[in-house]
């Protein structure tokens, strides 16, 4: 009898078996419906960041381009209403009504970052956002300037090299020695611009034609210089912007709000030139000319301010989701489809030695991302109690 027992509880399951099976089936597939909402979500997330990547940032520079085109001298026009709307778009966010005192005088919110940090900044990003806009008016094609936008790296690794301690490899030092010799192939390809009409009627026309050529060479070598000096104080404001945010924290948006709104008082030493970009915008020249409405040129305007809205909003979202390697490559992309739509909306200037300068640049800098990041060196003191 106890035989038989001991058989029958063997073989019969426990109470509680079924249900505890059903509870877990259940509970198995709300898991996995948990995962599918997840995963979905983040899939919607990172769709609609890519969107406002390459849609924002593309738009904005078609529309910066056909600014361009209106009015080559639109440059600090163009940067001061950067500055400003950014300013007005950021500026709720950072203050504060005091209800207590009888005016309630708005104030800004206390900093987290010590306001010298942000000074620092606006020096560089000022300077270089302005230069950056201004040098189509020296006769730099579009499609040179977004190549020289992406050519970034040799100046932060000079920075990081030399006032950072870091390390890099070889992989690394030929990645951006790829990217400049692209850079110095598309900067030497520039198509060379018609010659205006002369103004000395008995001049003969080859040395009309040679002194225009002059004429231009001589404002495209500027222009190059201002881009380089862009490209640096980019670079400059980078390493300032990295070591701001290991010092103090990833404070981002208070960084956007006050190195735009600390620019403001810059653009009151050239009022004129200012002045001049919106009255060009006015009386525009090329496709925006069509019409005796001056509506569109200011159209164009608004939405460039509100693409670049879009495009840094989509930037900022994506690197903090990703790593900086994902990052780069997809800023690497979305430049590539720039210069591309470029060439086909607006027939800039196009050979081979710019499409190889181009590709070389945009190769390079892929190559770049992907390596691992340089290392950085430790202190001196340390190093030299290793040794």
């Amino acid at each position: 009898m106890f035989r038989r027992r001991a058989v029958n509880n063997k073989s019969s399951p426990p109470p509680n078996a079924a249900r505890t099976s059903l509870n877990g089936s259940a509970g198995g597939a709300q898991h996995r419906l948990q995962a599918a909402k997840s995963v979905a979500g983040a899939l919607l997330d990172y769709s609609l960041m890519l969107f406002l990547v390459f849609g924002g940032c593309c738009t904005n520079v078609w529309a910066y381009e056909e600014l361009l085109r209106a009015e080559p001298n639109v440059g600090p026009a163009l940067t001061f209403s950067q500055m400003l709307f950014i300013t007005a778009q950021q500026l709720p966010s950072f203050i504060t009504w005091n209800k207590s005192s009888p005016s309630w005088f708005p104030r800004l919110k206390p900093r987290q970052v010590p306001i010298a940090q942000w000074l620092l900044q606006v020096s560089t990003f000022a300077s270089g956002t302005l230069l950056n806009n201004i040098v189509f008016a020296f006769n730099v094609p579009p499609t040179i300037q977004i190549v020289f936008r992406s050519a970034g790296l040799a100046v932060s690794m000079i920075l990081g090299r030399f006032f950072m301690d870091k390390r890099y490899t070889l992989q690394q030092i030929i990645a951006v020695a790829v990217v400049s010799s692209g850079v110095i192939i598309a900067t030497l390809s520039r198509p060379r611009a018609d010659p205006p009409i002369p103004r000395i009627s008995h001049a003969s026309p080859t040395d009309a034609t040679a002194a225009a050529s002059s004429a231009d060479a001589s404002r495209y070598t500027l222009g190059i210089a201002m881009l380089l000096a862009s490209l640096v104080c980019t670079g400059v404001h980078g390493a300032l912007q990295e070591r701001t945010y290991s010092t103090y924290g990833p404070w981002w948006r208070e960084g956007i709000f006050y190195t735009h709104m600390l620019s403001l008082p810059m653009f009151a030493i050239m009022p004129k030139s200012v002045r001049r970009g919106f009255v060009g915008l006015s009386r525009p020249k090329g496709a925006l000319a069509s019409g005796s409405s001056s509506i569109r040129p200011y159209t164009m305007l608004a939405l460039n301010l509100l693409t670049q809205l879009i495009c840094v909003a989509g930037v900022n979202q994506l690197s903090s989701r990703v790593s900086a390697v994902s990052t780069q490559v997809v800023l690497t992309a979305r430049k590539a489809i720039s210069l591309c739509f470029s060439v086909w909306w607006f027939g800039s200037g196009w050979n081979v030695e710019l499409a190889a300068g181009a590709v070389m640049v945009f190769v390079g800098s892929f190559w770049y991302s992907v390596l691992p990041a340089p290392v950085k060196l430790a202190p001196k003191g340390k190093r030299d109690k290793r040794n």
